[in-house]
């Protein structure tokens, strides 16, 4: 399973590049809020740090709006994938972006019935999101295995990506799920590395060395 950073802070970038991990990146509108700038200059950034999928996010909701921001954000970069929400004109654009050969992410996916149509328009990434799924009371990740499944026995060329990943569990789940890809928070990704009995290990291996140094300089 590949591992995206859900994130447009460069810092938690290049972080996740270097522990060699990192696969690719999604943003959103409401992550690049957080950080402000230039959204394009934001893109251009990330794709230096990795040559893995990019997914940039268009805001138009109209097909013709959808197709003039997704174009521009293809010049980018190579890397880029153009994100467009799940809708009827969501699914037009993404068709008339494969027929460009312009890669996409279909993203706010709620059901085995929508990812399903996003992949027959011709996106190469779906993304179910596991957590907001679970918000309302129903298993996020019932999608996830559903698709990961169907797109299997038809040999469907798609990507199933979990996305709104809201703890480790969720990553642990997705992975037994079938998913390609999760993309997850930075603090997440931490949490993942991390263990007490870890930790607690690692404190005692240096305590035990700091010892028996100390014994073997008297």
């Amino acid at each position: 399973m590949k591992i995206f950073l859900d994130t447009a802070e460069i810092e938690e970038i290049r972080t996740a590049a270097r522990w060699g991990v990192l696969d690719g990146v999604t943003t959103n509108p409401s992550l690049y809020a957080k950080v402000g700038g230039s959204y394009d200059e934001i893109l251009k950034e990330i794709c230096k740090i990795t040559s893995g999928p990019v997914s940039a996010e268009v805001v138009s909701d109209d097909v013709e709006g959808m197709l003039t921001e997704g174009r521009h954000f293809a010049k980018l970069a190579p890397n880029i994938v153009v994100k467009v929400a799940m809708s009827e004109n969501g699914l037009e654009a993404i068709s008339r972006f494969a027929a460009e050969g312009i890669k996409t992410n279909c993203t706010l996916v709620f059901s085995t019935n929508q990812g399903f149509l996003a992949a027959k328009a011709g996106a190469s990434i779906i993304s179910p999101f596991v957590g907001r799924l679970d918000d309302i009371n129903q298993d996020g990740m019932t999608v996830i295995r559903e698709l990961a499944e169907a797109f299997s026995i038809h040999e469907i060329e798609c990507e199933v990506l979990a996305a709104s990943i809201r703890n480790p569990l969720h990553m642990t789940q997705s992975l037994l799920a079938g998913a390609h890809i999760a993309t997850l928070p930075f603090k997440i990704l931490q949490q993942m590395v991390h263990h007490p009995l870890t930790d607690k290990g690692i404190a005692q291996f240096k305590k035990d060395w700091a010892a028996a140094q100390a014994t073997a300089a008297k």
